[in-house]
């Protein structure tokens, strides 16, 4: 059970109160089913844990991978070769439970993951602690055609989306929707490495519009045609949440996206908590209006014509910037979620309003990108450094991890310039 002792939690210790200490008895293990090394998410979730005392591990790609290298990970595992099929996933989980040798919480960090664990929780459970959670619910969430089937039952605002399948129905979705459009796979998590398809895509003309057509069929799902939200500063915001029994929320909260990469379609590089009690209120709606329960990530675009916040995204999992949501306490959303799955309450802290999250090898494309739209200087950008309450990578701490993204952000920066060269054509001679 929990104990009340100061850890280590990246907020101001002067006049904060005690922090509360996990249960180091129980250990973690943080997962992963897409292969993405700089996957900012799993360094913070193995420094939260390990920083409160919890012996963590985590499915990594290997010593290349910049998490591998955080002294506050016990251990490294890594998938074995050959498909990832479920029976092959089980099987790779047992054998790394027998290592670990106690019941571990499972935190998976991508949708594939979440997926997985819940539709195979039986097998799981007896190896390791997870929400109890409805088996298909993750799926149909994740999905996001029968995202838009859910949104229109449960009237929770969501773009015009239709279903394409053919050249015949882009056109018709063009003509209806307008341009631009997003075009969204159904389940992004599925598309194959080196594809050259997005997850999200802006849609600008019909040309567009008819070679995605004729990309469906694949792997990826059905291929969505959407209403186009324009988005202008501070309309992208999300929810991050943990769900216990009853679907009650026992932490959350909403953030604002100052920028995301790419710009106004992408990840978030620079995230401010703030209030947003209608944002707060449709999230935790609709968790329990489907009987949610664990961890989740919700994207939302307030639309000033229709004064409505839209879902984009239901993530059933933890969101890489999730340590934005850090309390006075020094609670978060994954400390929160081991306190519940080992019995122990959860009291949050007051919220840390005002409080910034930047992931440092990320935010200067957006931030130069669209300097002219937002103004910004590059003695602005310097200053949003200085005045962010934490990086995503950077820790005085914990420094290998910072100096390995570097070293693999410039290592992807030298093969794509390769790349680029090797398609030129060839200057005459």
């Amino acid at each position: 059970m929990s104990t009340i002792e100061p850890v280590e939690s990246g907020l101001p210790h002067a006049g904060r109160p005690h922090a509360v200490r996990l249960d180091p008895a129980v250990p973690a293990l943080v997962l992963r089913l897409d292969d993405n090394v700089l996957h900012h998410g799993t360094l913070a979730a193995v420094r939260s844990l390990g920083r409160a005392g919890v012996e963590v591990h985590a499915v990594l790609e290997g010593r290349h991978a910049p998490a591998s290298r955080s002294r506050h990970l016990a251990r490294t595992h890594v998938w074995p070769d050959g498909p990832r099929t479920p029976e092959a996933l089980t099987s790779a989980l047992e054998a790394i439970a027998s290592v670990i040798g106690r019941r571990a919480v499972l935190l998976p960090m991508d949708d594939a993951g979440a997926v997985f664990a819940a539709e195979h929780a039986a097998a799981l459970t007896p190896l390791f602690l997870l929400p109890g959670q409805v088996p298909g619910l993750p799926r149909r969430l994740a999905d996001k055609s029968s995202l838009a089937a859910l949104c229109a039952g449960l009237g929770v605002s969501h773009p015009e989306t239709h279903v394409i399948a053919t050249a015949v129905d882009a056109a018709a979705a063009v003509r209806r929707l307008g341009l631009p459009l997003m075009a969204k796979w159904a389940r992004p998590w599925l598309l194959p490495p080196g594809s050259g398809l997005r997850s999200t895509t802006q849609v600008r003309t019909a040309q567009e519009a008819a070679r995605l057509a004729a990309r469906t069929g694949g792997p990826g799902g059905d291929l969505l045609f959407q209403r186009f939200v324009p988005g202008t500063a501070g309309s992208d915001w999300f929810f991050h949440g943990y769900f216990g029994d009853g679907s009650s929320c026992l932490f959350g909260g909403a953030g604002r996206k100052e920028r995301a990469y790419p710009p106004r379609a992408g990840l978030t590089t620079l995230g401010r908590w703030l209030p947003n009690p209608r944002v707060e209120a449709a999230a935790r709606s609709l968790a329990s209006g489907l009987g949610y329960r664990g961890v989740l990530d919700l994207d939302f675009r307030y639309d000033a014509a229709a004064d409505a916040y839209h879902l984009l995204d239901f993530n059933p999992r933890l969101g890489a910037q999730f340590r934005l949501f850090t309390d006075e306490r020094g609670l978060d959303l994954v400390r929160v979620l081991h306190l519940d799955l080992t019995g122990a309450p959860a009291s949050p802290g007051r919220p840390a309003h005002g409080r910034t999250y930047l992931v440092e090898n990320y935010d200067p494309f957006p931030a130069f990108q669209d300097r002219r739209a937002h103004r910004l200087t590059y003695a602005g950008w310097l200053r949003s450094l200085r005045e962010a309450d934490e990086f995503a990578w950077f820790d005085g701490d914990d420094p290998l991890p910072f100096l390995t993204m570097a070293r693999q952000t410039m290592k992807r920066g030298f093969n794509r310039l390769a790349r680029r060269r090797r398609s030129l054509p060839a200057a005459p001679r």
